[in-house]
């Protein structure tokens, strides 16, 4: 499959295993794929998101990813609907972090001594690629940009879909940008 990736595209998948190593996680995640996007410049994926108006705000995607990470990946739809059963992720998050320290829950390793070895990609990075895959197929697209993981990143449930849409950033908005229909706002 990799054959058919773009420089651009095989440039994020390098920068999201950069992104795992730099956090000391065990495997790569569709948040390091988002990460790996968001530090492009010059291909279609920053094209697109600087013009649904995420040029700018791309810190604020990061702390959001940040933030999820630090409540164990879990997404504020998951943590509201926990909230409505009467558990507050936010006290558990905190009592744990008082405990065992910030970013406990976060999964990373950076405290459980040096990781050798390639990363392995998590189920959902591995789903982003595929749908990227599929997403490029179906618009009979001959190779896999970094637009068609963007565009993949938008449409599989999870953190970076939701605070990709909580900043505007939607399947239906990249597409109008990437694909015709103008300049889409963002919203």
């Amino acid at each position: 499959m990799f054959e058919r990736f773009t420089k651009d595209a095989r440039d994020v998948v390098r920068g999201a295993v950069e992104h795992a190593e730099g956090a000391g996680a065990q495997s790569v995640d569709a948040e390091h794929v988002l990460l790996a996007l968001l530090d492009r410049e010059g291909s279609r994926g920053s094209f697109a998101l600087a013009a649904v108006g995420l040029g700018e705000r791309r810190e604020e995607v990061r702390a959001a990813l940040v933030e999820a990470r630090r409540r164990a990946g879990l997404s504020q739809a998951e943590a509201d609907a926990l909230a409505g059963l009467g558990i507050d992720v936010s006290e558990i998050v905190a009592r744990v972090e008082e405990v065992h320290g910030v970013g406990a829950m976060s999964g990373d390793r950076k405290d459980k001594g040096w990781w050798a070895g390639r990363r392995s990609f998590s189920r959902g990075a591995k789903e982003v690629l595929e749908k990227a895959l599929r997403i490029a197929v179906a618009r009979r697209d001959r190779h896999i940009g970094d637009e068609h993981i963007l565009l993949a990143l938008t449409v599989r449930p999870g953190v970076p879909a939701e605070v990709l849409a909580d900043h505007g950033v939607t399947y239906e908005s990249l597409t109008r940008v990437l694909y015709g229909g103008g300049e889409a706002k963002a919203g």
